[in-house]
């Protein structure tokens, strides 16, 4: 089963590879990474045929460069520098920068290895790949296409009557069912209702005209700890900082998570509480997160209406109305939300990722407020590091 190119715009990834990207090629050229794809379901099994399927598919990803009009978009974000924007009409995926193998037992190995500012490009393109071909060439698509719409007829009128009142954005590029499925999606909460109010996909966001979202994500984070000069427990402090001198103030919202949200609120200080505009859940118990937040800024004086919650962690639309309400009087909110708008079957969907692993050979992690949701390929490593932020969270305790 052959199917037609799946990436068509290197656009077609989320807004925060950009944002990202641009830190890292003004600020840490220097840095080489490794990726590793790890899929989280269950006795998931790819075929030799879909392993070929996705290696000559990103064979034509590695043909791609951007477009004029594409370059000119990216551009006309107020953040996005025109350097940047200069280095990306030379850039384009390398084929030998990512590795492809299929185990006996039908686990997918892929591996990306190459300087950081490219290598972490791969992942979004990869994960589209990857995703849509497993359920093309695995089940009956219309079948499943038809069970999407289904779905999708419902949430857009519960939207419509009341039900769902909340805002949020589309974040599903990477676990989205087919990038026809995700177009049309996008399409229709854009033009059938007042609760989208952007996306995270840039091409799409280009193509229908409507905000394009992201900030940043964990591995930003993690990138410091492969830099030799900062302390572990202290990577979101230079994370912020880089960030900030970067944008300064604009593209302003948080990550908690990467190494715990308690150790990021050591660092979030009244300078840094005043230069974001708002933080992003995507881990732990979403109210106890909320709460702490909301109590963090009443702390440094700063009413919290004032201030975004954003919530992104595997989020469905009931579970999201649950939020808004609890929430809605106390701060700003608002969400992102994926899987259940990008690939909201009659089938279990994909918790597939692809995860910053290595940085200048040296490992890294993420910690996550969700235990189960740490991955690291170096259990030694990973001990140090808990080791590390629990030293500076005693630490910090008992200087008050």
């Amino acid at each position: 089963m052959k199917l037609e190119p799946i990436v068509v715009s290197l656009l077609d990834t989320d807004l925060y590879k950009f944002n990202m990207d641009q830190v890292i090629f003004h600020k840490h050229t220097d840095l080489c990474g490794q990726y590793y794809f790890k899929c989280r379901n269950k006795d998931v099994v790819f075929t030799p045929e879909m392993a070929q399927e996705i290696k000559e598919q990103v064979d034509h990803l590695c043909t791609l460069t951007f477009k004029k009009e594409e370059l000119d978009y990216l551009r006309s974000i107020r953040f996005i520098k025109d350097d940047y924007v200069e280095f990306l009409r030379l850039w384009h995926p390398i084929r030998d920068y990512v590795s492809i193998e299929l185990k006996d037992d039908g686990e997918l190995c892929v591996i990306v290895d190459g300087p950081l500012f490219s290598a972490m490009q791969f992942e979004i393109y990869l994960l589209e790949i990857i995703n849509e071909v497993y359920f093309r060439m695995k089940y009956n698509y219309d079948k499943l296409r038809k069970s999407a719409e289904e779905k999708l007829d419902k949430k857009i009128k519960a939207m419509n009557d009341g039900t769902y009142m909340f805002r949020f954005a589309e974040f599903g590029c990477r676990r989205r069912l087919s990038r026809e499925w995700e177009d049309e999606a996008v399409r229709r909460l854009v033009n059938e209702t007042t609760n989208c109010i952007g996306t995270s996909n840039v091409y799409l966001a280009m193509k229908y005209n409507v905000t394009p979202i992201g900030t940043y994500a964990h591995e930003f984070v993690q990138m410091y700890q492969g830099i030799d000069s900062i302390p572990l427990a202290y990577t979101n402090y230079y994370a912020m900082k880089d960030w900030y001198n970067e944008y300064e103030g604009d593209n302003g919202t948080a990550l908690t998570d990467t190494v715990t949200t308690d150790l990021f609120l050591l660092d979030f200080n009244r300078s840094m509480v005043n230069n974001y505009t708002g933080v992003r859940h995507d881990s732990g118990d979403p109210y106890e997160w909320g709460e702490k937040i909301i109590t963090h800024y009443k702390h440094y004086g700063v009413d919290p209406r004032t201030k975004l919650l954003l919530f992104s962690d595997s989020l469905d639309f009931d579970k999201a109305q649950r939020l808004y309400d609890y929430f809605r009087d106390k701060t700003k909110v608002s969400f992102g939300i994926g899987t259940f708008v990008s690939n909201d079957t009659c089938e279990e969907a994909l918790n597939i990722v692809i995860k910053l692993q290595y940085v200048n050979g040296r490992p890294v992690a993420k910690l996550s407020d969700t235990p189960s949701k740490a991955m690291c390929r170096d259990e030694e490593y990973l001990e140090y590091l808990k080791r590390s932020v629990d030293f500076r969270l005693n630490r910090e305790k008992c200087k008050k």
